[in-house]
């Protein structure tokens, strides 16, 4: 920690932040926030990192929609329904497929609680809003609780995922979403069987065939641009170009 007292990285993701003022020479500020009250900032060449400052539990909740014709107003109600009011809430709209650590809201939700030095809680409405599955909730559950943040899940009976009883309903379900994996491509692979025994012809459908092919060659020897050709027949450039090099097969 340096000794010396750097302003300019006093940059935090809570807003209404202000400077009160110096404490002296030690390399330290206070900082009134509307959410936070009077913090504590440590100053280091990497930012300000938020201590404890006298203050309690701090809560922060997570929504996620996938579409911006979607609302997060229902996420929301349910948490304050179960009883949390959010010191802070932040809501992303991106897919599900998306991993926890790519959503915009989210990345500054997380660099919140790790500046944060007091208890904290994050709060989700459904398993789902913290990844695209099973490995990656358990990852994103992994790298909270290693800044020491809790998280609760209402769907799971608002079960702490980051408690010991949690951390066995995340291997369970990691477990039990590998297995229907499993049994897919199990599926999958007899019915490709079964198919091909009934001498089904497995994969996307030829754009042509011979007699349309042989029209093509035609029309290549008579100097037709392969861009018109294509065009004429509904397929790419480069199936033209195939026909073209001899490389097309039925």
């Amino acid at each position: 920690m340096s000794d010396e007292v750097v302003t300019e990285y006093v940059t935090l993701s809570c807003p209404q932040t202000t400077v009160s003022g110096q404490d002296g020479n030690r390399p330290e500020i206070r900082v009134q926030n509307r959410l936070y009250g009077i913090l504590d900032i440590m100053h280091s060449e990497q930012g300000a990192l938020i201590t404890s400052g006298g203050i309690g539990m701090q809560t922060f909740a997570y929504l996620r929609v996938s579409t911006a014709g979607q609302t997060a107003e229902n996420q929301l109600l349910e948490i304050e329904n179960a009883g949390y009011v959010p010191d802070a809430v932040y809501s992303d709209v991106v897919s599900g497929r998306v991993p926890a650590a790519e959503r915009p809201e989210f990345a500054k939700m997380a660099d919140a609680l790790q500046r944060i030095r007091s208890p904290k809680k994050l709060i989700v409405s459904k398993l789902d809003r913290l990844g695209r599955d099973a490995a990656n909730v358990m990852a994103t559950v992994r790298t909270l609780s290693d800044i020491g943040c809790s998280v609760r899940v209402l769907q799971l009976g608002d079960l702490d995922l980051t408690s010991s009883a949690g951390k066995l309903v995340l291997t369970t379900l990691a477990a039990v979403a590998e297995m229907e994996r499993d049994i897919l491509i199990e599926r999958t692979n007899a019915g490709l069987d079964r198919a091909r025994r009934d001498g089904k012809i497995l994969g996307r459908p030829k754009a042509l065939n011979q007699d349309a092919a042989a029209a093509i060659r035609i029309e290549l020897d008579r100097k037709i641009p392969v861009a018109e050709i294509a065009r004429n027949h509904a397929v790419s450039r480069a199936t033209i170009a195939r026909i073209r090099d001899g490389q097309w097969t039925a």
